[in-house]
């Protein structure tokens, strides 16, 4: 039987349906959202819990007209399928397909894109300034968590909104969760307003105050609505959500919900895919693990990502040593530069895309002072179906041309150990970044081994091409090299794209004519370019091929895929040394 969903190709579908029947549509849009994540994997959790919001908020309002922005993006499903886009939401987050966040270029009703959390305030704020400036009286609504309203963005956007009178609504979407559950006071507070305390913090920053209300419940936001339209001035109306809600198994394990990947509707059962190769996540979790009992001046810090990082365990064992202070980077960094100017060992598990967040902290709190803080950066290079805003491939270049900062990024899982472990004597700043994925082996070796700070090593000796390699796609040239049988081939193993081993590099330029560098970063700036200046530093008259990733925004698909498109895949790369 055909659905009122089946109807609704647009904002103007929606709004012709009877209000009364628009919890008939939530089921059916829940529905439609879990059997296509069942197969098409992507952010369950978020997506289901604003399924009602989503509904009143383009009913009521006039979108595109009105603008409407979703902080993060990870709860912009609904809003996806209501806005035009149904009919594509099973090329979601794949190759050629519509994005898993908002995203200006896709659709109209896309009003800011997002990924990254807590820019929607400040990207309102802005909106409803330039709107006034034209003339324009369209309405500006952002919607954003509890977890993502406490970051330091979001309190600056409040306190510049607060002080004005702009008619923009802020609508806190409070399910007491981010990706893994909330921390800190605010969330205290939003707590003590649930059970009845009177008087709100965003009133006290110049806000009209409208909560707690439920916010699956079509009258109660509807009234609420309605109620504070007629109040043309700042104002936050404060919901009260469940993330998952309406499917049983993601209201019960929301962290797992978030973003399960393939699975059974019907059973819950979670698909596994992982094989037996255990993950630079686990590599990470376990080394860190270790290394603490063996240290006890060590802490580990991360903004909001416990289980991404795989720290969940090393909280359990350390819980004093085992801080997530949530979505705060730039807190995270200078709570690390405080850390080590007191003798503490900080090591700050970050995303690479999260740590561009904090670029101002780690050169003038971190790197200025010189002090040693360990940025274990996670999510380096392709991370695949999250796209353009995920994607860590600046890293390289940001951190190389800051002064006392150390880049390191392993080859393999050993590597990365040693590394770690050689990270808690170090005198500077230490930057290590690793992929999202799994290495190539199936048990950690526990025996740790320290390394030289900027020395590197030749893997294979060859009479005409060295080819010089940055991080895990080192892995990929020995199995390459493995297979051609070529004499010709040198392969050198580069942990460190600064402070580069010149030693090295100039018994290369004596003993090579060709150079092929490779790494999975941006060129311009990346560790071929720290190979190139020094060739010119030391009048190398050879040739040095550079690959890595464009000087572009690349947008979501495979890590295969992309790596195929920029040329880093094993059959493009066996090609480019066929040909040499």
């Amino acid at each position: 039987m055909e659905g009122l969903l089946d109807h609704i190709n647009s904002t103007k579908d929606l709004r012709e349906i009877p209000r009364i029947q628009l919890p008939k549509l939530a089921n059916e849009l829940r529905d439609f959202i879990l059997d296509t994540l069942a197969v098409k994997p992507g952010h369950l959790g978020a997506s289901l819990g604003v399924i009602e919001l989503t509904i009143a908020l383009h009913y009521f309002y006039n979108t595109p007209v009105d603008q409407l922005i979703w902080d993060v993006g990870h709860q912009c499903y609904p809003h996806k399928i209501l806005t035009g886009r149904k009919n594509q939401f099973d090329s979601l987050r794949q190759k050629g397909g519509i994005s898993g966040f908002p995203s200006i270029i896709e659709s109209e009703f896309d009003a800011f894109g997002t990924g990254h959390s807590s820019t929607s305030i400040s990207a309102i704020t802005g909106m409803a300034i330039a709107d006034r400036l034209q003339g324009k009286t369209n309405q500006h609504i952002a919607v954003i968590g509890d977890a993502s309203i406490a970051s330091g963005m979001a309190f600056e956007g409040l306190n510049h909104l607060g002080s004005t009178d702009l008619d923009v609504l802020i609508i806190l979407n409070d399910n007491s969760i981010g990706i893994d559950p909330s921390v800190g006071a605010l969330k205290e507070h939003f707590f003590e307003l649930e059970t009845g305390l009177n008087h709100s913090f965003f009133e006290d920053l110049g806000f009209h105050y409208k909560g707690v209300v439920d916010g699956h419940d079509f009258d109660s936001l509807f009234q609420s609505l309605e109620e504070l339209k007629s109040y043309p001035k700042p104002k936050i109306l404060h919901i009260k959500t469940v993330k998952g809600k309406g499917y049983a198994n993601a209201e019960a394990d929301q962290v797992k919900w978030h973003a399960p990947g393939l699975f059974n509707k019907e059973t819950g059962e979670i698909s596994s895919s992982k094989g037996t190769k255990i993950s630079y996540q686990t590599v990470f979790g376990e080394t860190i693990s270790q290394l603490m009992r063996n240290n006890p001046k060590m802490v580990a810090i991360t903004p909001a990502m416990l289980t991404g990082s795989n720290l969940i365990q090393t909280q359990k064992e350390f819980p004093e040593r085992v801080l997530d202070i949530g979505i705060a980077e730039q807190h995270a960094v200078t709570l690390a530069a405080g850390m080590a100017k007191q003798g503490v060992i900080p090591y700050l598990a970050i995303y690479s895309t999260f740590l561009q967040r904090a670029y101002d902290q780690v050169i003038h709190d971190v790197a200025l002072q010189n002090l040693p803080v360990v940025f274990c950066i996670d999510r380096a290079g392709f991370v695949g179906s999250d796209g353009a805003t995920h994607h860590g491939i600046l890293d390289i270049a940001f951190l190389r041309s800051i002064p006392n900062m150390v880049v390191a990024a392993p080859m393999n899982e050993q590597d990365f150990q040693n590394l770690l472990y050689s990270a808690q004597f170090a005198t500077s700043p230490i930057s290590i970044r690793f992929p999202k994925g799994n290495t190539e082996v199936e048990a950690l070796n526990l025996n740790f081994q320290s390394i030289e700070i900027g020395k590197a090593e030749e893997l294979n000796s060859g009479t005409e091409v060295a080819i010089l390699t940055f991080g895990t796609i080192g892995t990929r040239i020995q199995k390459i090299l493995n297979e051609l049988y070529s004499a010709k081939f040198g392969h050198y193993k580069f942990l460190f794209a600064k402070p580069l081993d010149t030693e090295m590099l100039r018994q290369i330029f004596t003993q090579y004519q060709t150079i092929i560098t490779l790494e999975d970063g941006v060129l311009k700036g990346g560790f071929g370019d720290a190979v190139l200046e020094f060739a010119n530093d030391a009048n190398f008259k050879g040739n040095i091929i550079r690959k890595g990733y464009p000087d572009e925004f690349l947008e979501h698909a495979t890590v295969e895929e992309l790596e195929e498109m920029v040329g880093l895949d094993e059959e493009s790369i066996y090609s480019l040394l066929n040909s040499l």
